[in-house]
């Protein structure tokens, strides 16, 4: 490539004022008319054009080829019907067109679903803006983008910066219908016991239906149906049963046209919170550790407590008034008979029967745990002895059986095999775990006892129980076999782990699902999809896992301790996932409560197609067909009913560059020499 340049011998502002000198003159001429005047411009002209230095540069070009960027969309909404089977077809097509184009780079790039907690759904602009982000707009020939149309960053027509034409290959149907279940609203917190409201809205996209009937499970068990009109927001109310998580599975029943059932389904996590914790504590004598257990109880604020202490027994009574005796009169009736259901947790710390309560109230207490209610019994001398509570009704729930013997010896309480696997005793702080010795403060006396029942997790001297827990029908029941543990709290030999064991005891007899011996949980944390299951077994069943598409894989768990087995897989769909071991189900959900991604999955052309239009590009359907691609110059059409176009700009760099003088000084020289002397003769004339 040739070209005129310039390459002045004076500066500009010199070559100005004489051009301006001699514009003057010439036109002085010209209105004096004066003889010659035109030979005189002509001079003046030919003096500055030489006074510019006029040279001709020659360039020497290299092509630079153009760039194109291939956009597949791999998210997840690409697996229905055999949408991915047409974009692999139609990416197989584009890659062979274009191969066959000279000076054509191509750049592909995919865009897949993240299962992170953002719900950005499927970001196809992000990656076409990452693809070209190094090349220059003069070397962008265009884009084709295969998808279903779901895009969710697509910006506005007039805000898309890319000049070169972006073309849209649609994998899908038209028309296509399905159903979708939406959790407009809901509780992250309810009370224990209290219903959970939330709002959900049954969507028919191109259906006919007017109601549909919407499943409702709480922790994997069913709630029975609710019918709701479509297209409308509809209150349900949950029940919420427990402290922790309460896993709520909601499932619309399939419409009349359905496109996938990914997105019938959604789950919800709410957590439940006890609002007031109520808890009877009867203290049967005065001793150092009933003011610990008082003391633990009243530091939560969220503990009702009531207590009563036994401080003058029916053996000394010596004619004194009763109302003389006490402030009030120990309402046993209303504790035991009329009010006792309303009590989350009944302690018996070192109670004896004398007497003061009638058998019939210790079978209420015995039925009140037969039908879910919690028990703590922790014992001291009196159990042993003649006044021992397992010679009433509450027998039949206790779990350790008296021996008669008291063994006064220094002992630091160990945790079994069964208490290192079970919640509330694993990995307790100080604990005897991996082989290693206790380290806590020594305890000075155990109530010897058998085991009926349950499970013992702590035991003293000779391997006698210390701790037993068990489940009695719907209820739970919890034996301490000494009152020592105010050395632990009193920092004795430096204590022990008192009120993190109190805690989880507690904890565990309500019923916590954090501290079940037997669970199955699962959850979804930076793309991965964690499993665990607590079991006093020695060994686990694998577990099965079903996918928000309904594919299904089997996965072996490890063992991650004592009582604990656990496995992470990665998870590439948004939605719901079912873990079942056969015996226990848990649920858990990837991504965000109403993901972008699967809002709607029905294929379509009206998001992308301003962005495409507004760059010349276009639409096409690829169920009628591949269209050709063609190479087209800027200014003509990219696109038609069968064919789309990609630009060949004609980009370039150069390699040299080569200057030579237009006009040589000795000829520009001569030229005005030449019209001086022209210039001079017509004046002489």
């Amino acid at each position: 490539m040739t070209r005129l340049a310039f390459d002045p011998h004076l500066p500009l502002a010199l070559i100005g004022a004489l051009t301006v000198i001699a514009i003057l003159i010439t036109t002085a001429s010209f209105f004096l008319r004066a003889r010659g005047a035109w030979a005189r411009g002509l001079a003046f002209a030919i003096l500055l054009f030489a006074l510019a230095g006029p040279v001709l540069v020659k360039e020497n070009h290299a092509a630079l080829p153009d760039v194109v960027a291939v956009v597949m969309d791999r998210s997840q909404s690409m697996n229905i019907g055999d949408r991915a089977a047409q974009a692999d077809k139609a990416l197989a097509a584009v890659k062979s067109q274009l191969a066959g184009q000279p000076d054509l780079i191509v750049r592909q790039t995919e865009v897949t679903t993240t299962t992170s907690g953002e719900n950005n759904g499927t970001q196809a602009f992000a990656a076409l803006t990452s693809a070209l982000a190094d090349v220059p707009p003069a070397r962008i020939a265009g884009a084709i983008m295969i998808t279903d149309g779901e895009v969710h960053d697509a910006p506005p027509a007039n805000q898309f910066t890319m000049k070169a034409p972006l073309q849209v290959l649609i994998a899908g149907q038209r028309g296509e219908k399905d159903r979708k279940l939406t959790v407009v609203n809901a509780a992250r917190f309810a009370i224990v016991g209290q219903p959970a409201q939330m709002t959900v809205r049954v969507d028919d996209f191109g259906g006919g239906a007017d109601v549909a009937d919407v499943s409702i499970a709480v922790d994997g068990k069913s709630l029975g149906n609710k019918s709701v009109p479509v297209g409308k927001d509809t209150p349900i109310t949950i029940p919420v049963t427990h402290e922790g998580e309460n896993i709520v599975e909601l499932a619309a029943a399939p419409g009349p046209s359905e496109l996938t059932l990914q997105n019938n389904r959604a789950v919800v996590s709410v957590s439940g919170v006890r609002d007031r914790l109520r808890v009877l504590l009867v203290s049967g004598q005065p001793h150092a550790g009933e003011r610990v257990w008082r003391n633990l109880l009243k530091a939560d604020p969220s503990v009702d407590l009531v207590h009563f202490t036994i401080l003058r027994p029916p053996e000394k009574q010596d004619g004194t008034p009763i109302d003389e005796l006490s402030l009030i009169a120990f309402p046993a009736r209303d504790l035991f008979n009329d009010k006792l259901s309303s009590f989350d947790l009944v302690i018996f710390d070192r109670y004896g029967e004398q007497g003061i309560l009638p058998m019939i109230y210790f079978d209420n207490i015995a039925q009140y745990v037969e039908n879910g209610g919690a028990l703590l019994v922790s014992s001291g001398p009196e159990f042993a002895g003649p006044t021992s509570v397992y010679r009433t009704p509450l027998a039949s729930v206790l779990p350790a059986q008296p021996t008669g013997e008291i063994v006064t010896q220094a002992f630091k309480p160990q945790v079994t095999q069964l208490g290192l696997a079970h919640p509330v005793t694993r990995d307790l702080a100080g604990s005897n775990g991996d082989n290693a010795p206790a380290t806590w403060g020594r305890w000075f006396r155990l109530i010897g006892a058998t085991t009926v029942s349950g499970q013992t997790v702590m035991s003293g001297p000779g391997n006698k129980p210390l701790l037993v827990l068990d489940q009695v029908k719907k209820g739970r029941v919890a034996e301490i076999l000494s009152d020592q543990t105010w050395l632990w709290a009193r920092g004795f030999e430096g204590g022990g782990p008192q009120a993190e064991l109190l805690r989880r005891l507690a904890h565990w007899l309500m019923k916590e699902p954090e501290l079940e011996a037997e669970s199955l949980t699962a959850s979804v944390a930076d793309g991965e999809l964690v499993i665990t299951r607590h079991s006093m077994a020695k060994t686990v069943q694998p577990v099965t896992v079903t996918t928000p598409t309904g594919k299904t894989m089997s996965l072996t768990l490890d063992n991650g301790g004592p009582g604990m087995w656990r496995i992470a897989a990665k998870v590439t769909e948004l939605g719901l996932y079912r873990v079942t071991d056969g015996t226990l189900t848990a649920v858990t959900a990837a991504g965000p409560l109403n993901p972008k991604e699967v809002a709607d999955m029905r294929a379509t052309d009206t998001i992308l197609k301003p962005d495409a239009e507004a760059t010349g590009g276009g639409v096409h359907w690829l169920a009628d067909g591949m269209p050709q691609i063609r190479r087209v110059v800027p200014g003509q059409d990219a696109n038609g009913s069968n064919w789309i176009g990609i630009r060949r700009n004609g980009a370039y760099r150069v390699t040299s560059l080569t200057q030579q003088p237009l006009l040589p000084a000795w000829a520009a020289l001569l030229l005005i020499v030449g019209s001086l002397l022209l210039a001079w003769k017509i004046e002489g004339r």
